[in-house]
């Protein structure tokens, strides 16, 4: 997530608020290309081997313990975790962070996710992988809706946090922690025996190209709408004089 989400609004000119905005749009085409990248050789069925191995390596690890693990991380990012911790969040943001613009961003990049992720679903229409299931959910496979939603929910919470944090480390700490539930969440799905490892990483990169979609269209109005501001304030001195 680093950088090129990161923007802050006051006392920033506008080169560089361009500059952010450039960089969260060529991230957003560089999302869009890779999944269309995935799901070509995923329907061309040439990521067997790949997901075969991968499922292979992550699943002879099992273990009870590591079984109960897995559970816990997919479950913080199934349906009913999701809007519990969404709630939450929109919550703080708007009674404590008072941030009603950002507060809509939240939303419709949360609600935008499931949508995208069943279109997704009916489009490829996946089986799910039937190699050693360790726990049954019905549905299409590809692209995951558990990576897509830890993607977004936690991509987009960094979105939100990064410019509320000035220290180096408390940052750090920040994408550490998302970048440590997006991953679990996602090789759990693996672990389980639900998803392929292509389907994981097609849900990221899909959720990638919604949320820096997204990002870019706030950035940019809410370029515009400083620059509005500015002008409206330039022609009311020059009234005044």
């Amino acid at each position: 997530m680093g950088n090129y989400m990161v923007i802050g609004y006051e006392g920033v000119n506008d080169m560089n608020v361009r500059f952010q905005v450039t960089r969260v749009f060529v991230f957003s085409l560089f999302s869009l290309m890779f999944f269309c990248l995935v799901a070509i050789l995923m329907r061309a069925d040439k990521l067997v081997d790949f997901d075969r191995t991968v499922i292979g390596a992550v699943q002879s690890q099992e273990a009870p313990y590591i079984t109960s693990i897995m559970k816990f991380f997919t479950e913080i990012g199934s349906t009913k975790i999701v809007v519990i911790l969404c709630l939450f969040i929109i919550f703080f943001l708007y009674k404590v962070l008072h941030h009603r613009l950002e507060l809509l961003l939240f939303i419709g990049v949360v609600v935008g996710t499931p949508i995208l992720n069943t279109l997704l679903k009916e489009i490829f229409q996946r089986a799910r992988p039937d190699l050693h299931r360790l726990i049954e959910i019905g549905g299409y496979s590809f692209p995951s809706g558990h990576a897509m939603n830890a993607f977004t929910v936690y991509g987009i919470l960094t979105f939100l946090l990064w410019r509320h944090i000035f220290n180096r480390g408390g940052r750090i700490l920040l994408l550490l922690f998302s970048s440590f539930f997006i991953i679990m969440i996602g090789v759990s799905r693996i672990y389980l025996g639900v998803h392929y490892p292509s389907d994981i990483i097609g849900g990221y990169f899909a959720s990638g190209f919604w949320l820096a979609t997204s990002i870019w269209f706030f950035q940019w109005y809410m370029e515009r709408r400083q620059q509005l501001a500015s002008r409206m304030l330039k022609r009311s001195v020059k009234t005044s004089k």
